[in-house]
Parts: structure tokens; sequence; C-alpha cells
């Protein structure tokens, strides 16, 4: 795996970007050139979605991106997204309306044209009840299921609409039992333990139980990646807590959030899933329609930018582009706008969370020793806290106090150091184990102006590098 921390920043220590953002990669960016350009415009995760696309793909667009962050001297988190129980309708001819009080039969892999039942690409009859709602075309067309037989799924339409091929379904009401991870997911799973990738994202996740099943299966393979949970599932809201404790990363995926839950919660469930975050120092990724408008314009709504600067504003780790990256015709664009409205936000409105809330306040000896940095790095007005870390764990702890000053990280693992590229705050750099790998890495950011003669910084090391979990000296240096 390269080490792609050779290159210093080319921006001082208080310019550094806290909110980090994230990328997918699709037909609009697919090329190195592209890639390069979205790491350089300020993208610090890339995501590669599963639900297209093929493994070959996939392999090039990976050496790409590992080829883009050594050259540029960044460290990139690279996203496998499973698709997950995505459940769609089937294929039709034409344009199918509906109208209020109309029945409707759904059927597994239906000719409709010979039977007269909607075709979905899903056994749903299998999972759902009567009395469940069943929402269609992004929850457009409303319908409640009124009876379930000989896997056939009766319904009642609520609203007049129409029916397009392939379009989505929602089952808000629906369990699925932990039945979550389909046949393509495994495969894909199996694919990426072979490949150079550093979170699997866990698509319509209703509970903790899911996140443990998938773990599991990544560890069965030999893969030490980390999961992240996306949460757009009314169930998922009910088990939320739980699902963050047990999560690596949690992602609010808005779009299908808004349609399994009322629109109108959305905004204050962002709000919830980032203070958990916060709570369980388990970095959050706002997504979904952040900059909607630039799929086709070369510039945002004010409703937008206001959007992003929102989830800087309330303790976002990352914000994400989807369809604005991997489709959009001003992918790049899309990114520097991101950047410079972070920028903006974080100058002109510096974060502030309350450590005083007990609730947010878990009593281990490592919480309680980053508790000990943040507090000395502001009593001397430090210009970063430099942290050795060999899990990621310390890194973790104090970017969720999100403190005012840059956490510089140390870590003798490349994974480790890709992992944190999109957690709040912080910069990542690959060294070999060393009982002064602070000190050398503070010398060489000094060397290339990163840091400057007189700075003061506050750093972090356990006595025997590279064990996990010893972080236990704080020390204060100024850089002569």
């Amino acid at each position: 795996m390269a080490q792609t921390t050779s290159k210093a920043p080319n921006v001082p220590v208080t310019k550094f970007k806290r909110t980090k953002i994230i990328a997918t990669v699709g037909p609009s960016t697919d090329s190195y050139e592209q890639i390069l350009a979205l790491i350089k415009a300020g993208a610090n995760g890339l995501r590669l979605n599963f639900s297209h696309g093929t493994n070959e793909e996939r392999e090039r667009q990976i050496k790409w991106i590992r080829k883009a962050s050594q050259v540029y001297g960044k460290p990139v988190a690279i996203i496998q997204d499973l698709q997950g129980p995505k459940i769609r309708l089937g294929d039709f001819d034409g344009i199918i309306n509906v109208h209020t009080n109309q029945s409707l039969v759904f059927e597994y892999g239906a000719n409709y044209e010979l039977s007269g039942h909607i075709p979905v690409q899903y056994d749903i009859s299998k999972k759902v009840k009567r009395g469940e709602r069943l929402y269609l075309y992004d929850g457009k067309v409303q319908t409640i299921i009124t009876s379930v037989q000989d896997r056939l799924v009766h319904v009642v339409v609520e609203n007049d609409g129409i029916l397009i091929k392939r379009k989505g379904i929602n089952l808000p009401d629906t369990d699925f039992e932990g039945d979550i991870i389909t046949i393509k997911d495994k495969k894909d799973l199996v694919f990426g333990s072979t490949i150079d990738i550093d979170y699997v994202a866990l698509s319509f996740v209703q509970s903790a139980t899911d996140v443990r099943h998938l773990k599991r299966q990544i560890k069965n393979l030999g893969s030490n990646v980390k999961v992240i949970a996306k949460i757009e599932t009314k169930a998922a809201i009910d088990n939320l807590e739980s699902i963050v404790q047990e999560a690596d990363v949690i992602m609010i995926a808005r779009g299908d959030l808004a349609i399994e839950t009322l629109p109108e919660s959305v905004p204050i469930v962002q709000r919830q899933i980032i203070g958990l975050g916060l709570k369980y120092a388990k970095p959050t990724i706002v997504a979904t329609q952040m900059l909607a408008t630039m799929n086709e314009a070369p510039e945002p709504t004010r409703a937008e930018v206001s959007d992003i600067a929102t989830a800087v504003l309330v303790g976002a780790d990352c914000v994400m582009l989807s369809d604005e990256t991997a489709s959009g015709q001003y992918p790049i664009d899309a990114v520097k706008v991101m950047k410079r409205v972070i920028l903006y936000t974080q100058y002109n409105a510096p974060l502030k969370v309350n450590w005083n809330d007990p609730q947010k306040e878990i009593q281990t000896r490592q919480n309680a020793i980053c508790g000990a940095i943040i507090a000395l790095a502001d009593g001397i007005n430090a210009k970063a806290i430099v942290a050795e870390t060999k899990s990621g764990a310390t890194a973790l702890q104090i970017a969720a106090r999100r403190p005012e000053r840059p956490i510089i990280t140390v870590t003798p693992d490349p994974r480790v150091s890709q992992q944190l590229a999109i957690v709040y705050g912080t910069k990542n750099y690959v060294r070999p184990d060393d009982k002064l790998a602070a000190k050398k890495l503070t010398n060489w950011l000094q060397q290339n102006k990163v840091l400057k003669k007189g700075d003061m910084v506050v750093t972090a090391f356990g006595q025997y590098p590279g064990m996990v979990g010893t972080t236990d000296t704080i020390k204060v240096r100024v850089l002569e």
C-alpha cells in the first residue's frame, strides 16, 4: 500500500479545512485526470457506488485514486457503498397511470402485459404485511398494502400519479429481519476484500444487528475495513443510538430518509445523529442533494449554500456529493464550492461544542487524556495538536470534542491514515514507529513552512510506539 504523505501541505496549519468532503466517482469523473482534480479541489474521501459499474471499472478507479493521492501528497479514504436491498419496479413499456382508491397488484418478476401485475425486482411478498405503507417513485405515489397472497402484494392507491419502470420502492413500516445484505452485496464484499478500500457503507440499516452481521462477514474475509451505517429507514431512527454505538461511521442518507419519515423531521434527525456522533466519537456524514442544482448549473442555490453551512455549524465531520460529481456537468466546481462554503463558515462562525453536558461525557481513561490535551492546547494557545496513533482511536476522541486547533496525526499504518482522512479537523501523516515520531514530523512541517519558529504545539503519544491504546504522555513543544 502506497504511503500518501510524502509531500507537505501547500497551506499553513491555520488554513486547514476542518469539515471534510466526500465525492462520488462516476461517468463524469471516470479518469485519472478528473480524480486528481477532485482531490486537488478538496475531496478527502471518494465513494464508489456499487449499485452501478463493473469490478474492472472499480479496480481501475482505485488505482487512479491511490496514484493521485500519492502524487498530490494527501491521504484519501475510499468508500465501497453497497447497493443493499434497493427495491425497484421491474421493466414494462410506457407509463402506468394510477388513481386514488385504485387497486394494484405487485409480483416479483411479473410480465405486466400478460398478467396485469406490476413487476418488482425483489420478492417483497416475503417481507411485507397487510396495513403497511408502500411508496413508489420517490414517494410520489403512496399506497397501503391490503393483502399478501401467493407471492402477490395487493395495495390500494392513496393519490393520483404515474409509475415508470425501475423506479424505487420504499417500505417504511417493513421489518427486513436482518436480511439487508443481499446476494449481490455478499459478492461485492468478497471483491472488496481483494482491493484497496477503507470503508464499506451498508445501505438500509435497520438495527445494530445489521451492522454486527456485516462486521462479522468482513472479519471472516480477513479485511480490516471499517463500516459506515447509512441511516435512511424509519427503523434506523427507532434504533438510532445503538446503531451509532455499533458502527464506525454514520451517514445521514437524507434522500430515502425523507421518504421513509416525515421530510420536516430530517433536519432534526440530522442534528440528533451528529450529536450522537460527538458523544460516541463516531464520524458523521451529511449526504444527498447538497448541491443538486450543480448537476446542471455552474452555481449553487442560496438554500444549498445554507445547507452546507448548517452541516458545518452543527459539527458534521463530512459533507458528501453524489450525483453532482458522479454524473453532473460541473463535478470539480461542485467540490470547490463546497470547500469555499466550509472555509468561510469555519472562519466566521467557529464551531463551539459544549462538553459540560454530562450526556456527552463518557468516562474513560482515553477520554480524560484527550480532554486534558485540548485544555492544555487552549490554555497555551497552541498552533496545533500533534497525536501519535496506531489505531486512530486517540484522533477520533480528540476530534469528537471539536477543538479549535487542527489535529495533526502521525501513524505507521497507511490504512489508518486513509480512514482518518474523513474525520473532522485532522491532517494525517504516515511515518514509521518511532519514539520521536511526533517531534520528527513537526520538524518536517516547520521545514516546509506549515509550522514556523516560535509556534507551540501539544504532542500526545505513548511510551510504547506502535501499541494500540497506550497514549499516556502529553508534552508542550516550542518550535525553535
